[in-house]
C-alpha cells in the first residue's frame, strides 16, 4: 500500500469522534483474546468427559498447538513492523510490541480454537468463527495490524483446525 496511513486514517476517522466505540472495540478485542482459550479449556473438558478418555484430546491438542509453534517461528521469521512502527498513525489499541505482525496470532489462536469448536458443534463453532473474524476487524481498526496479518492468521487457523475433519 502506498500510504497505510491515509487509509487508517480514513478508516477510523468516523470511530475517532465517538469514544464509546473507541472502549467498544477495546473491549471486544479483550473480551474476545480472553473468552477463547476459556472456551478451548471447556472443550478440552467436554470431550475428556464425554469420551471418558484422555486420549481423545490428542488431535485438539496437538494440531492447534503444532501449528501454534509453527506460526510463532514463522512470525519471528518475518519479523514484519506492526502499522504503527512504519506509519505515523494513532492506534486506538495502546500497544508497545514490536515485529512480528504477520500473521496475526491473536486471530489465529481465536480461528483454530473456533474451527475446533466447529468440528464438535456446528452453530457455536460457526458463532466462534464470526468472533475471530470480529476480533481481526479489531485488530486491524486498532492499529495493531494491517489487513494482510489479520487475514494470514485467519486462514492459516481454519486450514490448521479443518486438518481434525481428516482424522
Amino acid at each position: 500500500m502506498k500510504n497505510y496511513a491515509v487509509f487508517y486514517e480514513n478508516l477510523t476517522e468516523p470511530i475517532r469522534t465517538r469514544p464509546g466505540l473507541i472502549r467498544l472495540i477495546k473491549w471486544t478485542n479483550s473480551l474476545i483474546t480472553k473468552l477463547m482459550p476459556i472456551l478451548y479449556l471447556l472443550l478440552l473438558a467436554y470431550l475428556c468427559w464425554s469420551q471418558k478418555t484422555i486420549g481423545a484430546l490428542g488431535p485438539y491438542i496437538i494440531i492447534p498447538a503444532t501449528a501454534f509453534i509453527l506460526l510463532s517461528l514463522v512470525r519471528r521469521i518475518l519479523n514484519s513492523p506492526r502499522p504503527y512502527e512504519v506509519w505515523e498513525i494513532q492506534p486506538l489499541i495502546t500497544k508497545q510490541t514490536k515485529g512480528q505482525s504477520m500473521p496475526s496470532r491473536h486471530v489465529f489462536s481465536a480461528t483454530v480454537i473456533s474451527v475446533c469448536v466447529l468440528h464438535e458443534t456446528l452453530f457455536l463453532g460457526l458463532v466462534l468463527l464470526l468472533l475471530s473474524l470480529l476480533l481481526a476487524l479489531c485488530r486491524v481498526l486498532g492499529g495493531v495490524h494491517y489487513p494482510k496479518d489479520v487475514i494470514a492468521g485467519y486462514l492459516i487457523g481454519l486450514a490448521a483446525g479443518s486438518l481434525l475433519f481428516l482424522l
